[in-house]
């Protein structure tokens, strides 16, 4: 039996097989089909040899969600909600978004004004009804949407969080009056106070659902005419993997999925090379993503953001940068240079792609410097033409006044700058010192830049995993199921006993036991996490609190807090405590597969070197040795400048810098 793992990337779909009989990892690098994924799945299964009728599972990660919400080609949608409340979303906080333009155009809403429409009812913040759901007016609505050709409804109410009875009202009359539309309540997607941020991830839960559930649909049928009986499922962004049902329903939990996995497979293997602080830096073709782990756990955030839309579901805490293999480097409209976010994509991609791509891109500049080699086709099936990339980067050297080469260096040098940029965002902007930390890169191209993005961070450790050009694929196969569960109930310290909080504990607790019990059934291996989000009486923003989930006692949550609030700002006040509301996290562990270790004896660094190239650093030109990855035996040391290759990623080893292959297989850059 054995175990897929497939990643979709936005140039690169990344395979990974674990074959459980023999213990063996296969992988392959496809380009990514963007009109339809599924295309560039099956046509990787097809390359991979694999055996679909003896798949026992499959993971999968995609940006389907993701991509319609930022191409904004999803459903027509209409919203429901509260008599007087229809500019909540197009109104959202009033933020100006570009701070020293006073002509500057407002972000354009996910749907126009008189898609909004009004119903007559009220809730208070308290639970109880002011005003009773007009059901008559919800049959005149539905008589509109069936008019307008909706086929998505997201309901949104005022205070639904605290009685979602109305909601489900009104969901349950379009549902029965427009059979085959979308119909989602925001007290199902998210069920807490603030309720730009509430009707916000609803929209997107209903814009995105009728196309995921025609992709999911379609790549099952596809499957399953291939002889596959393995339940699918969809990685999501606080790094579970769940039911594709479930994600047909709720698409806006699988908006990070790709990068949540890649943060997975970081925390395994950190824990296995002994390595507990790490920044992960994960560098597509399209965008590179980034995660500080500390202390072997990563971070969460409800702060997250799809395009200019706010998403406040749990999700791992990443930032992403608009820089990656396929980045265009142009001249800004005042004359500098700039690397992304535009990117050339998988169609027609960089230049030296050869499919008829004109721009200069990362890659072109990596091709052009030598540190991706001509024989040695990118995913298998694309070969480098570095005539062609020396002609894209010639004619922007050119417009700029410098040499070829020095423009390569040039875009180097800024992604690597950008990058470092990224990584500050998650470190020292919150008081952390990336240099006691080492950067983990993975992705088709993170080996290629890590060295010279320590080298700006001042860090002296890239820890380069088994894998890394589908090391995301992979951390499909290393993640557990988990579902986060909210509810808002605001309340003083002083006001809530133990037992309450235990109750509300509890309330969320049944809701993840009955979903997880359909699609996990096994109530052994089930862990709980729980935490309050809580401020000082008067603060508009909360702080998590971890928090036992049988507490005794209020002290214990009050000192948490101060704790909390003590290491974020560094002093804490006598005012009184708010609890906002309440999470808990919920997981099955799922088995994982056994990463092969290196051989230890009958390997030589001779053997290992496959050929000799020139490579160009700091304008000057060197002959280099080029090692195979898989043949490097452990505890043996390069010194650089050299380039180490394996299936799907290159790393280079700059001058200065050794590498080495560790007891568990990674590769360990130190600067000299």
């Amino acid at each position: 039996m054995a175990w897929l793992g497939v990643d979709v990337g936005g140039t690169f779909t990344d395979l990974v097989l674990f074959d459980r009989d023999s213990g063996s990892l296969k992988i392959l690098k496809t380009p990514s089909t963007p009109r339809n994924q599924s295309e560039g799945i099956l046509n990787g299964v097809r390359l991979l040899g694999i055996d679909v009728p003896g798949l026992e599972r499959f993971v999968h990660g995609t940006t389907v969600a993701t991509n319609t919400a930022l191409e904004r080609d999803g459903a027509s949608l209409a919203i429901l909600t509260t008599k007087g409340h229809k500019d909540v979303l197009i109104v959202g906080r009033g933020n100006r978004m570009a701070m020293y333009n006073i002509k500057a155009p407002p972000i354009q809403p996910l749907l126009s004004r008189s898609r909004c429409l009004e119903v007559d009812e009220r809730m208070k913040a308290d639970g109880t009804v002011l005003r009773p759901l007009d059901e008559a007016q919800v049959n005149r609505v539905a008589d509109e949407l069936i008019e307008a050709g909706i086929d998505a409804v997201a309901i949104c109410f005022l205070h639904s969080y605290a009685n979602p009875a109305h909601e489900r009202r009104c969901a349950e009359i379009i549902s029965r009056r427009i059979p085959n539309a979308v119909v989602t309540t925001s007290s199902e997607v998210l069920s807490e106070y603030r309720e730009y941020e509430r009707f916000s991830t609803t929209a997107l839960n209903a814009y995105v659902a009728p196309r995921m559930k025609r992709y999911i649909a379609d790549l099952r049928l596809q499957l399953s005419q291939a002889g596959s009986v393995a339940p699918l499922s969809i990685m999501t962004s606080n790094g579970g993997a769940l039911s594709a049902q479930l994600v047909e329903e709720l698409p806006v939990l699988s908006m990070l999925s790709g990068p949540a996995a890649g943060v997975i497979a970081a925390k395994h293997i950190g824990a296995m090379a002994n390595y507990p602080n790490l920044i992960t830096c994960d560098m597509g073709g399209t965008s590179t993503d980034v995660c500080l782990v500390r202390g072997g756990e990563y971070g969460m955030t409800t702060e997250g953001k799809v395009g200019a839309f706010p998403i406040r579901i749990r999700q791992i805490d990443i930032n992403t940068i608009g820089v990656g293999g396929g980045s265009i480097a142009s001249r800004s409209s005042s004359g500098f240079l700039t690397v992304g976010p535009r990117s050339a994509g998988a169609f027609p991609g960089p230049a030296s792609f050869g499919r008829g791509g004109k721009e200069p891109t990362l890659s072109d500049a990596n091709v052009a410097l030598g540190r991706l080699r001509l024989d040695r086709p990118l995913g298998g099936e694309i070969r480098l033409d570095k005539q062609a990339a020396l002609a894209a980067l010639n004619e922007l050297a050119a417009a700029t006044g410098i040499g070829t080469i020095e423009m390569a260096e040039g875009i180097l040098r800024i992604a690597a700058v950008s990058l470092a940029a990224a990584i500050k965002e998650v470190s020292v902007m919150r008081g952390i010192d990336p240099r006691d930390f080492a950067l983990l890169p993975f992705g088709g191209a993170g080996a290629l830049h890590a060295a010279e993005v320590a080298d700006e961070l001042g860090m002296r450790t890239v820890i380069v995993p088994p894998l890394p050009g589908n090391f995301s694929a992979l951390g499909l196969l290393l993640a557990d199921s988990r579902r986060d569960f909210v509810k808002t109930q605001l309340t003083r310290t002083t006001d809530t006993s133990p037992e309450a909080v235990r109750s509300r504990f509890n309330e969320l607790v049944d809701l993840g036991e009955k979903e997880l019990a359909t699609t996990s059934p096994n109530s052994s291996q089930r862990h709980y996490q729980a935490s309050l989000d809580m401020r000082y009486a008067g603060q508009s923003f909360e702080l998590s609190v971890p928090c036992p989930i049988d507490v005794s006692d209020i002290s214990v949550i009050e000192r948490n807090f101060g704790e909390v609030y003590a290491a974020r700002y560094g002093a804490t006040t006598k005012a009184p405590i708010e609890i906002v509301s309440y999470r808990i996290a919920i997981w099955q562990e799922s088995e994982k597969p056994v990463l092969a270790l290196p051989k230890k004896g009958g390997r030589s660094i001779d053997a290992a070197k496959v050929a000799t190239t020139a490579v160009i650093f700091g304008g000057k030109s060197y002959d280099i040795h080029v090692y195979q990855r898989e043949l490097l035996p452990p505890d043996v040391g390069i010194d650089g400048p050299a380039l180490v290759e394996e299936d799907g990623a290159s790393t280079v080893v700059p001058p200065g810098w050794r590498a080495m292959v560790d007891q568990v297989g990674c590769l360990v850059l130190q600067k000299a």
